[in-house]
């Protein structure tokens, strides 16, 4: 018999057929007119939620869903699942860490180049009939320059390893501790961090614990040419001090795949404004390849929970 997986987060066509190849039925919450109402309606039929990071799932929902055994997060982030609720109910908790980590790290890479090498003004310039002995703007380049790291973890080791093998970059890191093993210099400060650096990329995830790490103090020691990007939660950034600080030109310029507030309100206007900011719609972790890894770690997720084996990656054991 085939078990219900209501997808709180978009679901591909192409992860609805693999699914039901595995033996599960997805029920998209998207089809309804609210999630509460998918959880209500699709109720006894439900033992799996997908859901994402931002997403999530609160308490109310899972009371909505009395057979729910297990939540997967399709992605790494998994902060906005009630942990608290889910342990109360005895239900599982996994993610898919990893399976985009490639992804992000190119996009963040991405970013840095595209803020620091001025490449919106540079096309825009063109593209209005300017060319190379009109355009005035100091272009800095990255190579050999100093970047720490927000966030040492899949991704950031991802992009610490492209920074300094590509880009000859001295790598720097702030975590809640060092990591063992890494040839990285580890900062247990992130104002001394963002002194240190000449660029600061963050991925660390959302959740109370990072909110508003990057405040007006982290900006101003980044200091007048330094640039900050962002590939983790939007909520790790102050974002009032963040367009302070680029209005004000304490900081050169940012990239942001993410932005606080995100999906539920726009960008700010005022941040779309500048001139020296970079921002792509949450959008770093997207590709082909990612997508199918993802989609195999929950297939191999949800296969281990049912036949009673270890999971794959296990954020709260199932009681």
């Amino acid at each position: 018999m085939s078990i219900g997986v209501l997808c709180l987060s978009g679901v591909s066509p192409e992860r609805v057929a693999r699914l039901a190849a595995g033996g599960y039925t997805a029920i998209e919450a998207k089809r309804y007119p609210s999630r509460m109402d998918a959880c209500r309606e699709a109720g006894d039929r439900i033992k799996v939620v997908l859901t994402n990071g931002r997403g999530g799932i609160s308490d109310a929902e899972m009371a909505l869903l009395p057979q729910l055994e297990i939540v997967c997060a399709t992605g790494a982030g998994y902060e906005a699942v009630d942990l608290d609720a889910a342990r109360a109910r005895g239900i599982a908790v996994a993610n898919c860490p990893d399976t985009n980590a490639a992804a992000v790290a190119d996009s963040a890479m991405m970013l840095l180049l595209a803020a620091t090498r001025h490449l919106l003004q540079a096309d825009r310039f063109v593209r209005e009939g300017g060319w190379q002995e009109q355009w005035r703007l100091d272009i800095p380049t990255v190579f050999g320059k100093r970047l720490g790291i927000l966030g040492l973890g899949k991704i950031g080791s991802r992009i610490a390893y492209r920074a300094s093998r590509g880009f000859d970059m001295q790598v720097g890191y702030h975590n809640r501790s060092a990591v063992d093993g890494s040839p990285y210099r580890y900062f247990d400060d992130l104002v001394a961090l963002a002194t240190w650096a000449d660029f600061l990329i963050v991925c660390a995830p959302g959740g109370p614990a990072t909110r508003h790490l990057v405040d007006a103090k982290v900006l101003t020691a980044l200091g007048p040419k330094g640039y900050l990007v962002n590939v983790g939660r939007g909520t790790v950034v102050d974002t009032a001090a963040l367009i302070e600080a680029l209005q004000a030109k304490r900081i050169a310029g940012a990239g942001l795949d993410v932005i606080e507030g995100e999906p539920t309100l726009p960008p700010p206007p005022e941040l779309l404004r500048i001139e020296s900011v970079v921002v792509t719609p949450h959008i770093a972790g997207r590709s082909p390849e990612s997508r199918s890894a993802a989609t195999e770690m929950i297939i191999a997720t949800l296969n281990a929970h049912f036949a009673g084996e270890a999971l794959p990656s296990t954020v709260l054991a199932r009681r």
